[in-house]
């Protein structure tokens, strides 16, 4: 009887040639549009909240937790979600952590000003953005507006073909002599990104030369509009994002292009693994944090104990007799997250053994952090080795990277929030071009993976 070959160098798979067949063609496909979707309908975390409870409680999750599948919000930004499996609670779970918020522009508190006849926004940026890129292009605005007496205004703007758009003006190049001679970093300033509302002044103001005029149509506008005051917009959550639906992008297709892939790809992947693996062995939680991109503070980020709380109930409900501390100890995650890929024109600034790429699928991250991996989960091989025997065995291309050359990059996730518990956790999500761009690229053979991968964990 002939010997197995033994294949001793390793060569990452291409996604595109393991699911060629027109029967995974067809489900990519279907897969590539509801993700398009999602991403064109969530722009916000609120907005992921609310898509997240429509999709799982027609699944039947409920937010009783004596129920065997259920569901609990935090202030409307983050979901815990967890499905009993065949084994007791007390053996573990299986946890797969993304996160819903993106950076953005946000509204301060009191926004509005005119200057120059024109009505502007104050903004603050939120999460790691490069201030560039959100010049001179159509934004909208996204958030509530909540009133004294409790009642929530939800404001869409920009988003329907009959609304108008925002923008953030750039200079012009024949005035910008002094500006390109700057560091990027100091060419633009934060406070100069400011929002253009609008420009006709108001008929119901008398012009005495600096009236204001223009600022009084904004909110006689927007009083007709959404029955708000100026004083309404400090209890008000409103960001400016890139308007404009979700794409596909190349002459093939094969590229999805949007805003807010980073994370919402590890949330769309993790909710639809979800709902596929009904009958898992062990329990499953999933859950969807809020501020990652300002280091995951604050009562609904991964640094709360939102997750604590909710599994001491699930405990209360399911197990009683079993303690919070050997639940975590015999449990397993994966921190959700997406990785920079390589990217064509700046190939330099990444170790390409040690790099993702498009099309290769979901890429593990052994560890994350900045010169030296200050600030790191690092992963532990013990639990790498069984990760890979798992995708291995459901033929499911995998890609291990890390963060970019040693001292150029850095950066860090929800994991070694979770990592502190005791569970093994590692990063491991779809790599992205453009990442923390208005416009990000990811690949829908990537997409595809790293849901059937997220599902092999689930029901692992």
């Amino acid at each position: 009887m002939a010997k197995k070959k033994i294949e001793l160098e390793h060569q990452p798979k291409s996604c595109w040639d393991v699911y060629g067949s027109k029967a995974h063609g067809a489900a990519m496909d279907a897969l590539a549009k509801r993700y398009l979707d999602f991403l064109s309908r969530c722009k916000t975390e609120r907005e992921t909240v609310d898509y997240v409870r429509e999709r799982v409680t027609k699944a039947g999750f409920r937010e009783d937790f004596a129920a065997k599948a259920v569901f609990r919000e935090m202030r409307g930004k983050s979901t815990f979600l967890a499905r009993k499996g065949k084994l007791p609670l007390s053996k573990g779970f299986r946890l797969i952590g993304a996160h819903g918020d993106t950076p953005r522009l946000d509204l301060k508190q009191r926004p509005l000003y005119e200057d120059v006849h024109m009505g502007l926004a104050k903004t603050h940026y939120y999460g790691g953005i490069r201030k560039h890129q959100w010049l001179a292009r159509p934004l909208a605005l996204h958030g509530v507006v909540v009133k004294t007496d409790g009642r929530m205004v939800p404001v869409v703007l920009g988003e329907d073909l009959a609304d108008p758009v925002f923008t953030i003006a750039d200079l012009l190049p024949h005035l910008a002599y002094k500006q390109v001679e700057k560091k990027l970093s100091e060419a633009f300033e934060a406070e100069k990104l400011n929002l253009v509302l609008g420009h006709a002044p108001s008929a119901k103001a008398k012009d005495d030369g600096d009236s204001g005029r223009v600022k009084k149509r904004l909110l006689e506008l927007l009083h007709e509009r959404f029955g708000i005051r100026e004083a309404d917009l400090m209890s008000a959550e409103l960001q400016a994002v890139p308007a404009g639906p979700a794409r596909f992008v190349g002459l093939d297709g094969s590229l999805i292009g949007a805003y807010g892939q980073d994370d919402r790809a590890s949330v769309f992947c993790a909710l639809e693994a979800l709902l596929a693996e009904k009958t898992p062995a062990h329990t499953q939680v999933v859950l969807f944090w809020d501020k990652e991109e300002i280091g995951s503070e604050g009562s609904t980020g991964a640094q709360s104990l939102f997750l604590e709380y909710c599994l001491q109930d699930l405990l209360a409900a399911w197990e009683p007799k079993t303690r919070l501390s050997s639940l975590f100890l015999a449990s397993e995650a994966v921190s959700a997250d997406v990785h920079p890929a390589v990217d064509p024109d700046y190939q330099d600034l990444h170790e390409k053994l040690n790099s993702a790429y498009l099309g290769f699928g979901p890429c593990f991250c052994k560890y994350t952090g900045h010169r030296g991996k200050v600030g790191a989960n690092d992963a532990h091989p013990e639990y790498i080795g069984r990760l890979r025997a798992i995708l291995d065995a459901a033929k499911i291309p995998w890609q291990m990277a890390e963060l970019g050359k040693v001292d150029l990059g850095g950066g860090g996730t929800v994991a070694k929030h979770l990592a502190r518990y005791g569970l093994d956790i590692i990063d491991m999500g779809p790599p992205v071009l453009s990442m923390h761009s208005p416009f990000e690229l990811t690949s829908k053979a990537d997409i595809y993976a790293t849901v059937l991968a997220f599902r092999e964990f689930l029901k692992s």
